[in-house]
C-alpha cells in the first residue's frame, strides 16, 4: 500500500491528548499533527524521535499533517497508524499474497458478527471451504530486541473480538486472527500477558476453540507498507 501523498520526515517535541503531536519540519516550522494511534505508543513517542508525517490540503481537515512513522536510530521503521494495517491488507488479500489465506473471491470489510462487533474481513468463495472470519491487530510494541507483542494497552474490545472468533469457529466457520507487526526489526511475535491478562485469556480460550493465529512482518519506507513473510508467533 503506497502513500498518497510523499511523507516528509520530522522531529516529535510532544504527544498529548492521545491523537495530537507537536513536531518541528526540517524547515524549522513546529506544526501540529494528528496522532492516528490511541495506545499506548511506549517507546515510539520520546521527544526528539525523528518521524515522517503525511501532509493533506483537505479544506476540511483541521490538521495539515498525519504522523505515520517512526524512524529508529537502527534505520529500522515502525508504522503508527492504526487504520494503515486493514487498507495494506486488503490490497494483499485481493492480490492473494497472504499466506494461508488465498483464493477467496469475495472480501468483504467491517460485516457485523457477533453481538457488538464488526469482523475486519469476511472472506468467502466457490471451493474454499468455510465462511473465513479474518480480524487484524496492528502490533506495534517491543520490549525485548526483535520480539514485538500485542498489545501494547488493555483491550476489552480486544477480548471481545477473540469470543466472537470463538463463538464463530463453534458454528463451523474458519476464524482468524492475524498479528500484522508494523516494524521492521521484528523476528517473532508474542502476546503481552502482563500488559493484558484478560486479553491473553481471551487468546487463549480462543485458540482451544479453533480460532487460527498467525503473524505477518511488513517491509515499511517512506513510500509504503507492505505486508511480508510470516513471524513466529510464541
Amino acid at each position: 500500500m503506497r502513500f498518497a501523498t510523499p511523507l516528509v520526515p520530522a522531529r516529535l517535541l510532544r504527544r498529548y491528548k492521545r491523537f495530537l503531536a507537536d513536531v518541528v519540519l526540517e524547515d524549522g516550522r513546529e506544526v501540529v499533527a494528528h496522532c492516528p494511534n490511541p495506545g499506548a505508543m511506549t517507546g515510539l513517542a520520546e521527544p526528539g524521535t525523528r518521524i515522517w508525517l503525511e501532509p493533506n490540503d483537505d479544506p476540511k481537515k483541521k490538521l495539515k499533517y498525519g504522523w505515520r512513522l517512526v524512524e529508529h536510530e537502527s534505520g529500522d521503521f515502525t508504522g503508527i497508524d492504526t487504520a494503515l494495517p486493514n487498507r495494506a491488507l486488503a490490497e494483499a488479500l485481493r492480490a492473494g499474497r497472504v499466506p494461508g489465506l488465498t483464493g477467496y473471491a469475495d472480501i468483504r470489510a467491517e460485516v457485523p458478527y457477533g453481538e457488538k462487533s464488526r469482523v475486519d474481513f469476511l472472506l468467502t468463495g466457490p471451493g474454499t471451504g468455510p465462511a473465513c472470519y479474518l480480524e487484524i491487530k496492528s502490533v506495534t510494541l517491543m520490549r525485548q530486541p526483535g520480539l514485538a507483542e500485542f498489545p501494547d494497552t488493555v483491550t476489552a474490545r480486544g477480548a471481545r473480538h477473540m469470543a466472537d472468533l470463538a463463538a464463530m469457529a463453534a458454528q463451523g466457520h474458519r476464524a482468524v486472527v492475524l498479528f500484522l507487526v508494523q516494524r521492521t526489526d521484528a523476528t517473532r511475535v508474542a502476546v503481552a500477558s502482563d500488559i493484558d491478562p484478560a486479553y491473553a485469556q481471551a487468546f487463549e480460550a480462543a485458540r482451544a476453540a479453533g480460532v487460527e493465529a498467525m503473524a505477518l512482518s511488513c517491509s515499511i519506507t517512506p513510500e509504503a507498507i507492505t505486508p511480508g513473510a510470516a513471524l513466529p508467533l510464541l
